[in-house]
């Protein structure tokens, strides 16, 4: 190869190189690196847990709006929240209801994945799960996914 086809070898190279590094730039990003949704939480005034589980969730990335309110059952069925599902908190996040003490690890992977869902549940005040720290007790305990034509399944366990 002479000096010329050398150089024309090395700039269509370096070209190359250059657009294939703009391509993976403008690459959608994922959502646990993107800006995270807002969530809007129902929740009792007093609830302590509730509050800590806020916490836990804004460390996660996400800014919460809180809604206190007296009764919650109006926000749970127009959520579509089953009975048998319902914990202390309803939270929404993009096109998804979050039930109760759901990790926001697991919340990131449903935003991330999209999964045909309504949402998912921590049914209960589960000892161990965020928001609901005793020190060292933890209760293993089940993240459910559910459906708006109320059907559930096992999402995670913890």
């Amino acid at each position: 190869m002479n000096r010329r086809g050398f150089l024309g070898s090395l700039t269509l190279g370096v070209a190359g190189v250059m657009l294939a590094r703009k391509s993976a730039d403008s690459a959608t990003i994922p959502q646990s690196k993107a800006t995270l949704p807002t969530m809007t939480v129902y929740k009792t005034p007093a609830c302590g847990c509730c509050k800590d589980w806020m916490k836990h969730i804004e460390r996660a990335g996400f800014k919460v709006k809180a809604v206190d309110m007296d009764d919650l059952t109006a926000a749970k069925r127009s959520a579509g929240v089953p009975q048998a599902l319902e914990s202390c908190h309803t939270a929404l996040v993009g096109p998804y209801v979050v039930e109760g003490h759901v990790p926001a690890d697991l919340i990131k992977k449903m935003l991330d994945e999209t999964p045909k869902i309504a949402g998912l549940a921590v049914p209960g005040m589960v000892v161990g799960s965020p928001g609901m720290e005793q020190g060292n007790v933890r209760q293993p305990y089940a993240i459910i996914a559910f459906t708006r034509a109320g059907q559930s399944s096992v999402y995670a366990r913890r």
